[in-house]
């Protein structure tokens, strides 16, 4: 871990060990901090926020230093992304990718550096009245297992932009590539004071619960399940600490008759099946006309066959492991669930023989929408698939859902895209492509799926905080 500046051991000397999923060996211990780990970590991310090396630093400076960082991450891109497949089991493609977005990143937020502005206010009488924007404080970011370097660097971005100290908490499972990040970035020399950016490892449970309810910390930002984040408000409303949670999702791909069906089966297979389907936005639901219905079926199973399946790391493979082989365990345990109600299997449905997370690519048709395999969210490569008859339908099936993060439309109907786009209930809709952001674009969920803004200008209004100054001249 790196707490007060130096790389160090749990107080207490405890260690978890850390696997790769595709062969279940062990490849690395890191500390389990204690709750005097969490105090130190506070300690000394307080003090960073009021050093003056950092208080009073230029925000161009700090823009500077993120340039600097962004650089750093892309030339250690491909280390970094071979030690994210072999923790996760994710391809080495997708982390390569996923890591170079981390770094475009650092540089978008580098460019917000020294563009927080307050405002002046018209106010009566014989008067000056101004806000300004200040830095939040200490953040806390709890960070998710399925994207781990790249939902770090996402909130790591906007709060070093915003003259925020960081403290992140990597997952348990995959806490490899943050490390080594932070590694990367010391050895680049790119001008960060110490303490400013704080990595802690151990428990989620035990560690992230108490810097959620620390009097010290400023802010928490969390990517994880629903319940995790629900712990985690709680925790932090004992101080009132304001929170950023992207929760999770049940997108759906909504796909009309006049779509290009083709392109679709593609896009489809890639927002459901990338990352073995371990995604906040996987479009895990199929929602099509039933005119179209056994074409792009039949299409998306002709696709999806044709991707190899295996070690993140081996040549060819396009769904590398599951995270662990728990979690797989749990996504085969809510398929049966769902299959219980109804549905039929036209692809896949079973675990792969051998040590590793493996799962077969799974397709089930004739889904209800009072199926679980409908509502629930498996975090898994199983894609749900219903048909509809009228635009009415496919809104409200495609709304039934209590979750609100990403859905897609699939039509050459530019006015029905827009009525579509206007009517999901759903914090990001992408017509005709799925799944996409950037880091200009805000990432945000409705219903469960979250509170807040990631990503964008929305996100630095997060790690700033207005204060009003009224002069009587």
């Amino acid at each position: 871990m790196f707490i007060a500046g130096e790389w160090c051991d749990a107080e207490d000397g405890a260690t978890a060990e850390v696997i790769d999923p595709s062969c279940n060996e062990v490849i690395a211990t890191t500390p389990k901090a204690t709750i005097g780990d969490v105090d130190r970590c506070v300690t000394a991310s307080r003090a960073a926020l009021s050093n003056k090396s950092w208080a009073l630093i230029d925000p161009a400076e700090r823009g500077r230093i993120l340039q600097r960082m962004a650089q750093a991450t892309y030339a250690n891109a491909k280390t970094l992304a071979a030690l994210e497949s072999q923790n996760n089991g994710k391809t080495f493609r997708e982390a390569l990718s996923e890591i170079r977005y981390g770094a475009w990143t650092l540089e978008y937020f580098a460019g917000l550096a020294d563009k927080v502005e307050g405002s002046t206010i018209p106010v009566p009488g014989n008067r000056l009245n101004y806000s300004l924007r200040q830095p939040l404080g200490v953040t806390v970011h709890i960070v998710p297992w399925n994207f781990p370097l790249q939902l770090a660097l996402r909130s790591i971005a906007p709060a070093i932009a915003s003259g925020c100290t960081v403290i992140a908490k990597p997952a348990s499972w995959t806490p490899l590539s943050l490390i080594a990040w932070l590694k990367a970035m010391q050895e680049a020399e790119v001008g960060l004071p110490d303490d400013v950016i704080q990595v802690i490892t151990g428990s989620g449970g035990l560690i992230g619960d108490a810097l959620a309810g620390h009097s010290g910390v400023d802010g928490i930002v969390l990517t994880g399940g629903v319940s995790t984040g629900q712990a985690v408000m709680a925790k932090a409303s004992e101080n009132l600490t304001p929170v950023t949670l992207e929760l999770g999702g049940k997108g759906a791909n909504v796909v009309f008759a006049d779509a290009n069906l083709g392109f679709c089966a593609k896009a489809i297979c890639y927002g459901i099946f990338m990352n073995a389907g371990q995604m906040c936005w996987a479009g895990s639901r199929l929602i099509v006309h039933e005119d179209v219905h056994d074409e792009l079926v039949e299409a998306i199973v002709a696709e999806i066959s044709k991707w190899k399946v295996g070690p993140g790391m081996e040549e060819g493979v396009r769904m590398g492991s599951l995270v662990h082989r728990s979690h797989r365990d749990e996504v085969l345990s809510l398929l049966e669930k769902g299959l219980e109600h109804g549905g039929k299997v036209v692809l896949g449905g079973n675990a792969l023989p051998g040590d590793g997370a493996f799962m077969e690519a799974t397709v089930v048709i004739d889904v209800d929408i009072d199926n679980p395999l409908f509502n629930e969210e498996l975090f898994g490569p199983v894609l749900a698939v219903s048909k509809f008859s009228e635009d009415k339908e496919a809104l409200i099936m495609a709304n039934n859902s209590e979750f609100g993060l990403l859905n897609g439309v699939w039509t050459n109907d530019l006015s029905r895209a827009h009525k579509m786009a206007r009517d999901l209930q759903s914090g990001m809709v992408s017509i005709n492509e799925y799944p996409i952001t950037f880091p200009q674009t805000a990432f945000t969920g409705w219903k469960k799926s979250g509170i807040g803004v990631e990503q964008s200008q929305d996100a630095m209004r997060f790690y700033t905080k207005v204060k009003n100054v009224n002069v009587k001249l």
